[in-house]
């Protein structure tokens, strides 16, 4: 009976069992927000989910590349559910497909396709949009709004008219809004113990989202599928950076579990920062890369000009992962470490 020779493991990881995983890994996160606010954000999922594989397979046409075993590997509909889940669910149809297939075309394969690119294409898609259309980007559902899935299908396809009472800011977006219209004046305790957005930890639902993103990622963790280093690396700084400045002043900065439950803090953490591709590679780098795009992120929520930072946090570190792979290389087994 022949076996493997040490160090070496046979493992089945296909990158469409890879993707596989990571979708069923967003479906109880998917769930909470469903229920939050209403269907709108599954057939958001449909059209970005369309949009990027027919990009997939255009691109795929004019590379000469196989379309069947490209567009069945799942990487596009991974983006795809990225993209979706980071817009506005009530976005027209129009912005989602744009973004994934800018996100299919531009950040995926005019960099070499699966593999290649250097930045996540989700995140290329997300900056870019909120960057080209900031006002479509920030209208997001109002707070307990119920609406049926015809009137919502509407909405989204442009068969209704886009009224003000449809939108509102998010948590994230109300906390620093009110923070800088207050001028210094207006407490974030009293904020989130006496505004109904905030609900009981970070917006009202919105914990329940993020709660989800996070059994979906310990599930991927458990798996095998994401090591620990990045998204660890990556919470610890939030947390740090957060509780530091709200010890020093707890009326102008709110606390960590707020940043922790609201935002793309938890999504990001699990399915953003563990990408294996625009992502580091090595143990110590992949901390590094989580705990850098953890600050960064936070410097940008709460002194930006971005209600959520981590988008632009991951894309910041996309440019420094080769450098900080380069210098966390740990030493081959049997060398010495040159002095």
């Amino acid at each position: 009976m022949m076996t493997a020779p040490a160090p070496f493991l046979l493992k089945d990881a296909s990158v469409s069992r890879v993707m596989t995983q990571v979708c069923l890994a967003l479906v109880p996160g998917i769930a909470a927000y469903a229920w939050l606010v209403g269907p709108a954000v599954l057939i958001q999922l449909v059209i970005a989910s369309l949009a990027a594989l027919l990009a997939e397979a255009v691109m795929l046409r004019l590379r000469g590349k196989p379309l069947a075993m490209f567009l069945s590997d799942g990487s596009a509909v991974v983006t795809a559910w990225l993209i979706a889940l980071t817009f506005p669910p009530l976005a027209p149809w129009w912005l989602v497909a744009t973004g994934t297939v800018f996100a299919i075309v531009v950040a995926k394969h005019l960099y070499g396709g699966l593999g290649q690119n250097p930045f996540n294409p989700a995140m290329v898609a997300f900056a870019t949009c909120i960057v080209s259309f900031p006002a479509l980007m920030a209208q997001w559902p109002s707070v307990g709004l119920q609406m049926p899935l015809l009137d919502q299908i509407d909405i989204i396809l442009g068969l209704a008219p886009r009224v003000d009472a449809l939108s509102g800011a998010t948590p994230l977006d109300a906390m620093k809004t009110a923070l800088k219209l207050g001028d210094g004046e207006i407490d974030v305790a009293h904020l989130l113990a006496n505004q109904d957005i905030y609900g009981n930890f970070a917006g009202r639902g919105w914990e329940f989202v993020a709660a989800g993103y996070l059994i979906g990622g310990l599930w991927l963790w458990q798996r095998r599928l994401i090591s620990w280093h990045a998204p660890l690396a990556f919470i610890a700084a939030f947390v740090a950076i957060s509780g530091a400045l709200w010890l020093y002043h707890p009326a102008t900065f709110a606390n960590p579990l707020f940043h922790l439950l609201s935002g793309g803090t938890m999504l990001g953490a699990f399915f953003i920062v563990t990408d294996p591709v625009s992502g580091c590679t090595t143990p110590r780098g992949k901390l590094i890369f989580g705990a850098g795009a953890g600050l960064l992120a936070y410097i940008v929520r709460v002194f930006g000009g971005y209600p959520d930072g981590v988008a632009f946090a991951v894309l910041l570190m996309n440019l420094s992962a080769p450098v900080i792979d380069l210098l966390t290389q740990p030493r081959i087994f049997g060398m010495k470490d040159e002095s």
